[in-house]
């Protein structure tokens, strides 16, 4: 029940306050993943459009886990080596550049549904289920990988 009220309140303050400037209430945990909109959507913009014709790495060694409540995307790589200079896609249309997500079952990276951004400018949101996460993958060396993807429990 706390926790019900604890959520209620953020997202209560959330609308009240407006999030013009930043993707979250809270910086992100990683210094380099705390820009503004414009900024994502600006670095999206040149990082678009999905690269099909890039060669297949088959599945990564890591798992993508989105939160609708919390509208968040949190990447776990599972292998045993840094991932470097990475694009993270959902649905092939929405990208968040991420310059390191570390190797270990410890750390996770997230990422705010507003730091994905389409060819339009536009960041990724569920719109209620209409738009629901089918895919993510990652572009990384040049090679496109399918993150394994389920929803928070």
């Amino acid at each position: 029940m706390k926790h019900a009220v604890v959520v209620a309140a953020l997202s209560s303050v959330m609308v009240l306050a407006g999030c013009s400037g930043q993707t979250s209430l809270l910086p992100n945990s990683d210094p380099k993943l705390r820009r503004t909109p414009a900024q994502f959507a600006a670095d999206a913009a040149k990082r678009h459009p999905f690269k099909t014709d890039a060669p297949s790495g088959g599945e990564a060694l890591g798992r993508a886990e989105y939160n609708l409540a919390f509208a968040t995307l949190q990447v776990l790589n599972y292998s045993d080596e840094d991932w470097d200079d990475v694009e993270v896609w959902v649905n092939k249309s929405y990208v968040c550049w991420v310059p390191k997500i570390e190797k270990g079952k410890a750390r996770v990276k997230t990422l705010d549904f507003q730091m994905l951004y389409d060819e339009k400018g536009e960041y990724f949101w569920t719109n209620g289920g209409k738009t629901p996460v089918k895919d993510v993958d990652i572009v990384r060396n040049g090679k496109v990988y399918k993150l394994p993807t389920k929803i928070a429990e």
